[in-house]
């Protein structure tokens, strides 16, 4: 078990656009497994590349986090496999009047994820994982409220975070297979989350210039007494 280190606010690390991953080889494999090593032992619920220092474009998370009381029959955070044209020909939906993405309607295939799911077992965890490699957002819906929202590499707060409530997601898996599911509630915003940090965004991005600049005197205050 390798555990990385978690880089922290305000690395500037974490304001860069992370790169597109182009092969998928034994180095993105053994980063996929450490990263998930990383989340677990944190612990933590998610974990993107630029946390811990690398600036490929891959995302891991925990699918069970939060549906802890669904049911068996639910499986609307489940991986589906996609064809080749289908990955090319599916775009956003996008309302030029507010700037929302509209979700598109699932289709029947959308909807039966569980025979293709990729989640993967850590034995030392007794947890799965999931991990998607180059993954984007092609739709979303819907808004909640995220509350106490929080990040490993903003530590000690957190804060509520308007998010899309259902969303639509793409990308490759760890066999290097196209994939596209669609999932909500806590899983879409643990997605959202993590996404962000490819963009180099972090939550507090996300919330008010005051509580924002509130974070920044706190972290620049435990600096100097250091």
């Amino acid at each position: 078990m390798t555990i990385l280190k978690i880089i922290e606010y305000p690395d500037p690390f974490l304001t860069l656009k992370a790169k597109p991953v182009e092969n998928i080889d034994e180095e993105i494999l053994k980063l996929i497994k450490d990263m998930a090593d990383t989340m677990f032992n944190a612990p933590g619920v998610g974990l993107a590349a630029p946390q811990v220092r690398s600036d490929k474009r891959v995302i891991v998370y925990n699918p069970n986090a939060g549906n802890e009381k669904r049911s068996e029959d639910d499986d609307n955070c489940d991986e589906n496999e996609i064809d080749e044209d289908d990955f090319e020909q599916t775009d956003s939906d996008i309302d030029e009047t507010d700037g929302d993405i509209l979700a598109n309607e699932e289709s029947e295939d959308n909807a039966n994820f569980a025979k293709n799911s990729k989640s993967v077992k850590d034995n030392k965890h007794n947890e799965e994982y999931r991990a998607i490699i180059n993954p984007e957002i092609i739709a979303a819906s819907g808004s909640l409220i995220s509350e106490n929202e929080a990040c490993l590499s903003v530590p000690d707060y957190s804060a509520d975070v308007k998010r899309f409530s259902k969303i639509t997601v793409r990308g490759l898996n760890v066999d290097g297979k196209k994939i596209q599911f669609t999932t909500e509630d806590i899983q879409a915003v643990i997605i959202q989350h993590e996404i962000d940090h490819l963009e180099g965004v972090l939550y507090i991005d996300r919330i008010s210039m005051l509580k924002r600049n509130m974070y920044k005197k706190k972290i620049k205050k435990q600096s100097q007494t250091k």
